[in-house]
Parts: C-alpha cells; sequence; structure tokens
C-alpha cells in the first residue's frame, strides 16, 4: 500500500470517528440534555466529561492529528496534487483542537470543579451556552476537513 493511502487512511477513519462525536453532541446530545433539569445536566455532562478520557478516544483525537499532519507533510513534500486540500484538512482539524483545548476542555474542567458546589444551576448557565456553541464550530470545521480530505482522495 503506498504510503499516501495509508496515511490517509489512518486520517479518515480517526477524522470521522471525532468529527461524528461532535456531530453527535451537537444533534444529540446536547438537545437530550437541554431538556432536563440542573442538576442532571451538571452531573450527566461532568460523567461523559470524566467516561471520554480514555485510550480509544485519545487514539482517534490525536491520531487524526498525527495522521492529518504526516500526510499533509507527505503529500507537499513529494508535490502529490492533493497536497493542498490534505494541508487545508490538516488545518481544519488543527482548528479543533484549538476550540477543544481552548474553550471546551477549561468549560469541562470548571464545570467539574462548580459540581460540588451543589449550585447547579449557576453551573450549567456558565457552561451549557458556551459549550454547545463552540462545539458546533468543531463540528462544522470537522465536516470541512472531511471534505477537503475527501478532494484529497480525489486527487491522488
Amino acid at each position: 500500500m503506498p504510503v499516501m493511502t495509508l496515511l490517509m487512511t489512518a486520517a479518515t477513519v480517526a477524522l470521522a470517528g471525532i468529527g461524528g462525536l461532535y456531530y453527535s453532541y451537537a444533534c444529540s446530545v446536547m438537545p437530550g440534555l437541554r431538556a432536563v433539569d440542573d442538576a442532571t445536566f451538571v452531573r450527566a455532562m461532568s460523567r461523559i466529561n470524566t467516561a471520554i478520557q480514555n485510550p480509544v478516544f485519545a487514539m482517534s483525537f490525536i491520531g487524526a492529528f498525527f495522521a492529518l499532519a504526516a500526510a499533509a507533510a507527505y503529500s507537499w513534500g513529494n508535490g502529490l496534487d492533493c497536497a493542498l486540500p490534505a494541508v487545508l484538512a490538516f488545518a481544519c482539524y488543527t482548528a479543533t483542537l484549538a476550540i477543544t483545548f481552548g474553550v471546551n476542555i477549561p468549560l469541562n474542567n470548571a464545570l467539574g470543579r462548580a459540581a460540588d458546589s451543589g449550585d447547579a444551576a449557576s453551573c450549567r448557565k456558565s457552561f451549557e451556552s458556551r459549550w454547545t456553541r463552540w462545539n458546533i464550530h468543531r463540528a462544522w470545521l470537522s465536516l470541512a476537513a472531511l471534505v477537503a480530505l475527501s478532494i484529497a482522495w480525489a486527487s491522488l
């Protein structure tokens, strides 16, 4: 199997998993939790935030970054026609990481600390709308990365 095919296959699988996660939150998890009381919301999100810290998730989350970086670098360095869309896919995914580390994880951590305060309404108010809005940005950026990666595939 050619190197680029291997790199793009790994990138596609990992990116599709992570993009699907963001999409699932945007269209089912967060709308479903919107209907529950404050204490249930804070408890559920705190548990989800703990549960997601596992090796399977980490492999996709970090694996997508490294596979996309390698595909972008390899295609660019070898003058392949798929270089520009591969670089664009990498840039879009990198933007999702910036959002995750800059917004979503700090909000998750703050929710976890605040959950022990007993003031679920305040915890939820400072978390829900901001976290949801930035997650939707991650979902759109992941979709853009997948579209760019699809164009890269078509350019091979």
